[in-house]
């Protein structure tokens, strides 16, 4: 066999060379390559960390959260039950004290005749007591006569005694 030309030695010392800086010129960009897409995993992994951390932090605080609603929802539920039985309490005091709530309204509705009577007892106290005299000539306007009772009895148990005025007030 014949040795091959230098010329087409050199072209293919040349294609050579060409593939082989090809070669390294790929290598290199797959090393970059390959460092890029770690760079990029570390930092995925990185942020994966951080979101799970985030995540593990929003449960422990949505758990305190719950914790404390529920500690005021228990609060709560003991207030309630408290107020109800402060009404139940109060609305006990108020059926004791209905009945003489209306005996007050009666009383005030009484009020204003009760007023004119004490104003006339006043009155007649004022005037003093009757004045002794004749009992067969009794005063204009005094009491009368002994009343005669049904029975037919005169005198004695039907006899009214009459009325003298006294401080009452």
């Amino acid at each position: 066999m014949s040795a091959p030309p230098a010329l087409q030695i050199r072209e293919a010392n040349a294609h050579l060379a060409a593939v082989h800086r090809r070669a390294a010129e790929l290598e290199a960009r797959l090393e970059a390559a390959e460092r890029t897409v770690r760079a990029q995993a570390e930092r995925l992994s990185r942020h994966d960390q951080q979101l799970r951390t985030a995540l593990e932090e929003l449960g422990r605080a949505k758990d305190r959260e719950i914790s404390a609603l529920q500690e005021r929802l228990l609060a709560c539920e003991a207030s309630v039950h408290s107020l109800q039985a402060a009404v139940h309490r109060r609305d006990e005091l108020i059926g004791q004290l209905r009945p003489r709530a209306d005996l007050l309204q009666d009383i005030c509705r009484q009020r204003p005749p009760l007023t004119t009577l004490l104003a006339a007892l006043a009155q007649a106290e004022q005037l003093g007591p009757v004045p002794a005299g004749d009992p067969s000539h009794p005063l204009p306007g005094g009491p009368g006569p002994p009343v005669v009772n049904s029975t037919g009895e005169e005198g004695g148990e039907g006899y009214l005694e009459p009325a003298v005025f006294g401080t009452t007030v």
